[in-house]
């Protein structure tokens, strides 16, 4: 009999821009899902876009988005009501969809992106009124791939611990992520981003891994959140770190926004706007490579000889890879996430935004000294995290 998962992703390209990372978990995870005879149905912002690259099934999200708090948790008791009579909402409420989707799959798994913190309300409103539902269908959930807090107000905890609470399996990315889930009584497994092997066992990663072929090229990929530093003296100074990079490896520069147009001839939006704003600020060459798909993006990150990023998952695709990191972080919550992927390969070469040029050139110069350590030390970590993340993948289609 063929398994079936709802499954809840921020996924759905939407005004033809492309969030790489979000999108390359739902990828994974319906990779591995498949290759253990599974199949999801998405929730997604945008389903029919959604359906049509994953080749799944797909309904729209709850609907939080606009709401206050009070009228988030107003929405959510009505749609958890209606979990055993979707007929009492409007037909044209996309919960209705979801609750009857619910209803014809054997679980639901929440998987990575949309991280649970205060400051993207919506998301755990969203998993969270799924959960509950699941709860009154009497349907399994696991939580995959996570980030927790680090800032969450004492209403979210609660929401959060309740669901988290009822999950059968609940994974994390960071040591701080675990120590928080068991602040709110849930033991949690720690491992990698559920898209650290994406594609990596394709032919064309295959070829791009070949040993004959060496690494080559500085990337770039650079967040448009600057955590409110100034705009144009960031920019300042990372366009000087990029030309230090530049110098010091003899490489050529690439930039590839992760979250940036699908359509490359379309004017730069996103972080290709940023990527624009420091190019023009740099003496060395650079070049720009259209934002893609995440299993480019993925092989792309795991073939350059350096990486310097202001987003989490170039990180999650050129660790693994042994690839040397400049992490540049504007927040705690970037800096968790970075030094969270980092130490899963033994590396932990993070900065502050606002100071590129001092503190990142120092990171710059430690780790493209340390790159040949970098790359053994990755390879000693590879077959332990895979084999974990295998069983992990296990452990959700078993549950």
């Amino acid at each position: 009999m063929l398994v079936r998962l709802l499954s809840i992703g921020d996924i759905g390209v939407s005004d033809g821009m492309m969030h790489i990372g979000d999108e390359a978990m739902f990828e994974a995870l319906r990779d591995e899902m498949r290759a253990r005879g599974v199949e999801l149905v998405a929730v997604s912002a945008e389903p029919g876009e959604s359906a049509e690259r994953y080749g799944v099934e797909a309904v729209p999200r709850i609907g939080f988005t606009g709401l206050s708090r009070d009228d988030a948790d107003d929405r959510m008791r009505e749609v958890v009501a209606a979990a055993r009579h979707p007929s009492s909402l409007g037909t044209d409420d996309p919960a209705r969809a979801v609750i009857e989707a619910m209803a014809h799959t054997d679980g639901v798994v929440v998987a990575g992106g949309g991280n649970l913190a205060s400051r993207w309300p919506v998301h755990i409103y969203d998993r969270v009124t799924l959960a509950a539902i699941a709860g009154e269908l009497g349907r399994p959930v696991v939580v995959t791939g996570q980030t927790f807090g680090p800032d969450l107000v004492a209403h979210d905890r609660t929401l959060l611990a309740r669901a988290l609470q009822n999950a059968r399996l609940v994974g994390v990315r960071e040591t701080t992520s675990l120590a928080l889930a068991r602040e709110l009584g849930v033991e949690a497994r720690l491992g990698v981003d559920d898209a650290s092997f994406l594609g990596d066992r394709d032919p064309r990663a295959n070829a791009d891994a070949d040993a004959s072929a060496p690494r080559s090229g500085v990337l770039v990929s650079l967040s448009l959140s600057l955590g409110g530093a100034p705009r144009d003296e960031t920019v300042a100074h990372i366009a000087r770190l990029v030309d230090r990079a530049a110098e010091l490896t003899g490489e050529q520069v690439a930039f590839h926004a992760h979250f940036g147009p699908l359509d490359a001839a379309s004017p730069a939006r996103g972080d290709a706007a940023l990527h624009d704003e420091v190019r023009t600020r740099m003496t060395a060459p650079s070049r720009v490579i259209p934002t893609g798909d995440p299993r480019a993006a993925a092989r792309l990150a795991r073939s350059s000889a350096l990486l310097i990023t202001g987003r989490y998952h170039p990180a999650v695709f050129a660790a693994p890879a042994g690839v040397p990191i400049v992490g540049l972080v504007a927040d705690d919550y970037t800096r968790i996430k970075q030094l969270g992927v980092l130490g899963h390969w033994g590396q932990d070469g993070v900065a502050p935004l606002s100071d590129a040029d001092g503190a990142g050139a120092a990171v710059l110069d430690r780790v493209w000294s340390a790159r040949r350590q970098i790359v053994a030390g990755a390879a000693e970590r590879e077959p332990r995290n895979r084999a974990e993340a295998a069983l992990w993948w296990d452990s959700v289609a078993r549950v």
